[in-house]
């Protein structure tokens, strides 16, 4: 089942790892400034 995200519904929660190996949530950014997310199929 897809879980799809209609516009100007807020991104759920998530942990990744940035370049550096450092663990980033989307919440630590969430009301400080926008933020834009690309997901590149294929990357690395």
């Amino acid at each position: 089942m897809k879980h799809i995200i209609t516009p100007g519904t807020p991104a759920p929660d998530f942990e990744l790892e940035d370049v550096n190996g450092n663990r980033i949530r989307l919440s630590n950014f969430r009301g400080d400034k926008p933020v834009v997310l690309a997901f590149l199929r294929g990357f690395m």
